[in-house]
């Protein structure tokens, strides 16, 4: 434990606040802004719930058979559940993807391969996850008998004998862009985009929105969040990756959906 501690933490501590640069309060400053602005509208825009907003500006525009398609997709048509799930997702994609890639685009003038993208060279840091997901995977099992897991997976509420596919899984495939859209913010446009300012201290400043998008989830899964937060931040700057982050939080989000699902006898 020692040695992982040192190789995983310590030294890239070190290294981290080694490449602390002058000059770059600009981009911690447009990060920053940047992220804020994206939970907003994720918060109060991304919701099926309050959908109203977007076929209202489409109407505003003259797009009346667009709008009245949208709500009808979202309010009134059997597949009304699994539609809201996709507006849910595409909304994450949005400002956890889109908006920050065009901020690093258009106004940092960055490369993206310097914000956690990059694949070459992190192949070898497949053991430390596989590690992770050792020690998270039955701790994930015994949440799944809590009543307050059961209630809050899958996002996806299926319906009394409605099978698997086709909506379950399409779920599960917007599930997991969605994940990865996150680590990419978080770990990726966050993080890399504050440590050129602010060393190993943005793994910190990272960890408080994370832990706070967690609010309306179990309180266990909140804390979690916390730990998960410093672990996948740190190992993101040593890899300088977020990729087997990204595959992790998949593979731990997929398990708990196939959990509450079998402790409710659809599997």
């Amino acid at each position: 434990m020692r040695a992982l501690w040192k190789t995983y933490v310590t030294d890239v501590r070190e290294h981290t606040d080694g490449e602390i640069r002058d000059g770059t309060d600009r981009r911690a400053i447009i990060v920053l802004l940047t992220a804020t602005v994206c939970l907003l509208l994720i918060r109060f825009l991304g919701m099926s719930s309050r959908a109203s907003w977007a076929w209202n500006a489409l109407d505003a525009i003259g797009l009346d058979g667009a709008a009245d398609s949208l709500r009808a997709a979202l309010t009134t048509s059997p597949n009304a559940r699994i539609n809201g799930r996709v507006f849910w997702a595409a909304a994450r994609l949005v400002g956890y993807v889109v908006i920050p890639l065009l901020v690093i685009r258009f106004v940092l003038r960055d490369r993206l391969a310097d914000y956690g993208v990059r694949i070459r060279g992190t192949l070898k840091y497949w053991k430390i996850y596989a590690l992770l997901l050792a020690i998270i995977l039955p701790i994930a099992v015994l949440a799944s008998y809590s009543a307050a897991f059961q209630a809050k997976y899958p996002f996806y509420k299926m319906a009394q004998g409605e099978p698997l596919w086709p909506w379950f899984w399409a779920w599960e495939v917007l599930y997991a862009l969605q994940f990865a859209s996150l680590e990419f913010f978080f770990r990726g446009f966050m993080l890399h985009g504050l440590a050129p300012r602010f060393g190993y201290v943005a793994v910190f400043m990272m960890i408080l929105p994370y832990m706070m998008i967690h609010f309306t989830k179990p309180m266990p899964e909140a804390i979690g969040s916390i730990v998960a937060g410093f672990v996948l931040g740190t190992l993101a700057l040593k890899s300088g990756s977020i990729w087997w982050g990204a595959l992790a939080h998949v593979t731990v989000a997929v398990t708990m959906d196939l959990l509450s699902l079998w402790h409710r006898g659809f599997l």
